[in-house]
């Protein structure tokens, strides 16, 4: 049963961990059931909500209240609202998600060995060997969640089982068809 309120559901880890595979794949199995859902990816929200932002600290907090922001509008009007964005430092995350509806955090985490072999673009490669700078995982911290609502461990768990770990923490039920 959709929730009137909507919630936020954040997910939160590496570049590479399998945040936007797992909220892409929460979303169509939300839709399945009749839930308003929405997805806030990182890159697409820095594209065009906070395009101009570096990498520093005092963008990267930015460009994250920013996202809390929207997708608290979203679920003020009964949207569950997927965020997929690194999020890097734990003490930003922790206050916007504080201020978020029905608000649950999930670790999406895969080792840096595991990030660094799924990356097509060869990011971490050139981050290791020191030609990117404030690369969260490698020359930035990125500050895993202490307590998160539902950790999913990407490398070692398939797409559908962090699909059914994320979905049953949501307590979401099928919508009954009105006819």
């Amino acid at each position: 049963m959709s929730d009137a309120s909507g919630r936020v559901v954040w997910l939160t880890g590496l570049s590479g961990a399998g945040k936007t595979t797992l909220a892409r794949a929460v979303e169509r199995e939300l839709m399945t059931r009749g839930v308003p859902v929405e997805v806030l990816d990182g890159d697409a929200v820095r594209e065009h909500l906070s395009k101009g932002l570096s990498f520093t600290r005092e963008d990267r907090d930015t460009n994250v209240r920013r996202i809390a922001f929207v997708a608290g509008l979203l679920a003020k009007h009964g949207v569950t609202v997927l965020v997929s964005a690194i999020s890097p430092y734990r003490d930003t995350r922790d206050a916007v998600l504080a201020e978020l509806p029905n608000a649950v955090e999930v670790f999406v985490d895969a080792p840096l060995d595991v990030v660094t072999a799924r990356d097509v673009k060869g990011l971490y490669e050139k981050a290791l060997r020191g030609e990117i700078s404030h690369f969260t995982g490698v020359s930035d911290p990125y500050e895993a969640p202490l307590a998160p609502s539902v950790h999913v461990k990407t490398h070692e768990v398939t797409v559908e089982e962090g699909v059914a770990l994320v979905v049953e923490s949501l307590g979401v039920e099928r919508e009954l068809a009105v006819v």
